[in-house]
């Protein structure tokens, strides 16, 4: 069915406009529009939930499906209810005429709204099917989206991670500093003095993570981690070790214990990721 246009007057204004019913989809595909008539609207009111809708019954496979009523703004401020043609009338009126021309009584079909399989003869109390569209049910089209999609999961992409080569201890805390706004903390600064210090090396803090830095050429040892690891718990973040020569062999144990990330310094300025930890808050970040 295609759109057409009718002449609408309002009935406070006696203003004409054109209008172009809308066309909706019905279940099989085809545009169902609904038959609007030409003349003077009806001025609405109040709107309530029973007279929103009308049923208009697809030219196509004849389902009667309910929509929203066509309406449409005048000029004047008024809101137009456009008439629609009254269907179910028309085919009682043509069902009533081709029973007193046939006689008697007759087998149901399509047109009636019923089917054989549906309301065989002698039988009643047989319930409707839903394999033919006049006696499927009516339902008003669902709000409801036919699919929800799905919060984001994966990462965000980054940009390839720039090192800066390592000469010297503070070389080392600058490229962590640089890894961990890599990886999205933002605010990283070196712990103030005041601040619980750690017992060798260099502190680093930003909002949701604590990283322990060893810039010099002694392996972290295992109560660097620990102390790290119990500041992090104290404040809530993640906790990440930062070492130039590596770990001890205590000291890596006991991180995948504790779920810190251990990250060692190559001298050309990448930390290398050293646990399960460390590659997991390299591939997800902040």
């Amino acid at each position: 069915m295609a759109g057409y246009d009718v002449l609408v007057r309002c009935p406070v204004c006696r203003h004409e406009q054109i209008y172009a019913p809308p066309a909706f989809p019905c279940a099989c595909g085809a545009p169902v529009v609904p038959p609007v008539t030409h003349g003077a609207a009806v001025a609405l009111t109040h709107r309530t939930p029973a007279d929103a809708w009308v049923t208009v019954r697809c030219a196509t496979c004849g389902r009667g499906t309910d929509w929203p009523r066509p309406e449409l703004g005048c000029a004047c401020g008024t809101v137009l209810r456009v008439p629609v043609t009254s269907e179910e009338g028309a085919e009682g009126a043509e069902r009533a005429e081709g029973a007193g021309a046939g006689g008697g009584a007759r087998e149901p079909d399509p047109g009636d709204g019923t089917c054989a399989l549906c309301a065989p003869e002698g039988d009643e109390g047989a319930a409707p099917c839903a394999s033919c569209a006049p006696c499927a049910p009516k339902s008003r089209p669902s709000l409801t989206p036919p699919h929800i999609p799905l919060p984001r999961t994966a990462p965000t992409p980054r940009y390839a991670f720039r090192p800066l080569p390592v000469r010297s201890a503070r070389d080392a805390v600058a490229t962590c500093a640089l890894f961990l706004r890599w990886l999205g903390y933002e605010d990283v600064r070196e712990a103030y003095p005041a601040e619980e210090r750690p017992p060798s090396g260099t502190r680093l803090t930003a909002l949701g993570v604590l990283a322990q830095i060893e810039p010099t050429a002694r392996p972290a040892s295992l109560r660097d981690v620990e102390c790290a690891w119990l500041t992090a718990m104290t404040h809530t973040v993640t906790c990440a070790c930062f070492a130039l020569s590596g770990f001890t062999p205590a000291a890596r144990s006991r991180a995948d214990e504790l779920d810190v990330a251990l990250f060692r310094i190559e001298l050309s300025g990448t930390p290398e990721p050293l646990n399960g930890a460390a590659d997991e808050l390299t591939a997800t970040g902040a």
